[in-house]
């Protein structure tokens, strides 16, 4: 028996609650989908990966910024009280540096998505903690730690796992532009990473982009800025630190992608799935 959150919409609010843990573009996409569909959503930033592809994501609202995607903006509040005013009675997207277990303390969730994209990383099984739990991309496996799970491989990305594993990382980029892993730069060591740039602007081969400890990294090739770690950031050794789109004016570094949209029409198709057909109505997929 599916939970009131699911099957009814909360009495005093009239929105159940949906967590996404992430503040990438993925968990920015799923976010907005699920707040068209009414629900009072929250998302929960972890720092590891860090975020780059900024244009595309809330995550720079966590610092102030307005950071709009397809026209929505939300809201950062590092008190509890002041995600449910936001979420459940203003209706407005949140945002928020507090993890899953401070954000457990709210009440029952009704869905629960895990988009941080943690591709190596052995994940934790989270089908307690949500009436729907739903893991996306490497490392979700349906039936074992959560309840479905969604490719996020580009050529697969929406497809639903209602049992077994989702595909494991390659460690291959897919091409853009016709470019492939030569458009990322990645951290050598840990450290923090300062930068004077922002997403959006246009670079040249050999132009410094930022440095991480005494190490100064330029751009491997001419093209436009799709990701970039915001300035003062801690990162760890092996990530993503810079993206670069050769594609020119067909260049892309803000709203939402097919890619994330297909992710997260998939995401409402699991929840219905789990609901019923006739519990959750799919008001606007895109």
């Amino acid at each position: 028996m599916i939970d009131t959150l699911l099957t009814r919409r909360r009495k005093d609010t009239g929105r159940p609650v949906a967590l996404v843990l992430g503040t990438n573009e993925i968990a920015s996409a799923v976010a907005i989908c699920l707040h068209r569909n009414g629900y009072g959503t929250i998302l929960s930033h972890d720092p590891n990966p860090p975020v780059i592809r900024r244009g595309m994501a809330f995550h720079d609202a966590l610092f102030g910024d307005a950071a709009p995607v397809d026209g929505y903006t939300a809201i950062c509040s590092e008190r509890l009280i002041d995600l449910k005013r936001e979420v459940l009675t203003n209706g407005r997207i949140a945002i928020t540096p507090l993890e899953l277990c401070d954000l457990l303390v709210m009440g029952q969730i009704g869905v629960l998505a895990d988009a941080r994209m943690q591709k190596r990383r052995i994940m934790p099984d989270l089908r307690s903690l949500a009436q729907v739990t739903i893991g996306l991309g490497p490392g979700f496996v349906a039936g074992g730690n959560c309840d479905f799970a969604i490719e996020t491989w580009p050529a697969r990305a929406g497809i639903i796992v209602d049992e077994g594993a989702t595909l494991q990382a390659d460690g291959v980029a897919r091409k853009l532009g016709n470019v492939g892993a030569e458009r990322f730069v990645y951290s050598a060591s840990a450290g923090r990473w300062r930068t004077a740039l922002s997403v959006g602007q246009r670079i040249f081969k050999g132009f410094p982009l930022g440095h991480l400890g005494n190490s100064i990294f330029a751009a491997p090739m001419d093209g436009i800025l799709r990701g970039i770690a915001r300035d003062d950031t801690a990162v760890p050794a092996g990530v993503k630190l810079i993206e670069i789109d050769p594609r020119g004016r067909d260049a892309q570094w803000q709203g939402t992608d097919a890619r994330g949209r297909a992710i997260a029409k998939a995401v409402l198709e699991a929840i219905g799935r789990r609901a019923g057909a006739n519990v959750l109505r799919l008001v606007h997929p895109g």
